[in-house]
């Protein structure tokens, strides 16, 4: 590419209306997998394939990144969910704080020992406010990070924990429900959190429908990111689906 990934996602969002992002887990469930889940993006009209997940439970994480990259005619963003799955395999990182938690290790602490890495490895990154909702299930990464999700009633909460990632000048900011959630971030939360913020939002967890993935853009939402249902059938068509539904202009 010519361009940064993230002037590449802006220009999505200018032309499309909103960006289409799948996620895939470089994990050993996936392993025999992956060259089809990216097979499928690429006839399915999607935008981005982000990689990362909250646990490994292998080494060969790196060997999966590179396979993705190799066989991907999208952009790779690492998705983070540890330093270990740092790797050279990336276009670019979003560079993630977990605002909505108070465990200093992932406000701040894990950023620093990454930085250096991320520099010598030259990868862009995007600056991002992470900000994780109870999705009505409890959930890996919120186990993980020890971290207490944003009630999903409560979408004032979340607004002003977005609100700070944008005062302190995140790129973007992530509303996650998790992978697996039973229920995906409220509709009204995104319309209350996009009316205040000038930066894109990023809307992932739970999106089971492509009618639930065009609810959120039509409520402001910039990216959506689909995950769980992805793995479980890694096929174009129903990609095309929720990039119809997400590409709402053009």
């Amino acid at each position: 590419m010519n361009k940064s990934v993230y002037q590449y996602l802006i220009d999505i969002i200018s032309s499309r209306g909103a960006v289409y992002a799948v996620l895939i887990d470089p994990d050993q469930k996936n392993d025999a997998n992956i060259e089809k889940q990216v097979e499928a993006v690429n006839s399915g009209d999607v935008d981005l394939i982000l990689v990362g997940g909250s646990l490994m439970m292998d080494s060969r994480c790196h060997d999966r990144t590179r396979r993705i990259k190799e066989n991907s005619k999208v952009p790779v963003v690492f998705f983070p969910g540890g330093l270990s799955q740092l790797s050279p395999h990336f276009d670019a990182m979003f560079f993630m704080s977990i605002l909505s938690g108070r465990n200093p290790h992932y406000l701040i602490g894990e950023q620093v020992v990454a930085a250096p890495i991320v520099h010598d490895m030259g990868i862009e990154t995007i600056p991002t406010g992470y900000l994780l909702v109870n999705g009505g299930i409890p959930t890996t990464v919120q186990f993980m990070s020890n971290t207490t999700a944003i009630p999903a009633n409560r979408p004032n909460i979340a607004v002003a924990h977005a609100l700070a990632a944008q005062y302190l000048g995140m790129k973007l900011v992530y509303l996650e429900a998790g992978s697996g959630a039973q229920n995906p971030i409220p509709v009204e939360m995104v319309k209350m959190v996009t009316s205040c913020l000038e930066i894109p939002v990023i809307v992932g967890g739970g999106l089971r429908s492509p009618e639930a993935a065009n609810q959120r853009v039509l409520a402001g939402a910039s990216i959506i990111v689909t995950g769980t249902i992805i793995e479980e059938n890694a096929d174009a068509g129903i990609m095309k689906d929720f990039a119809s539904a997400v590409h709402i202009k053009g």
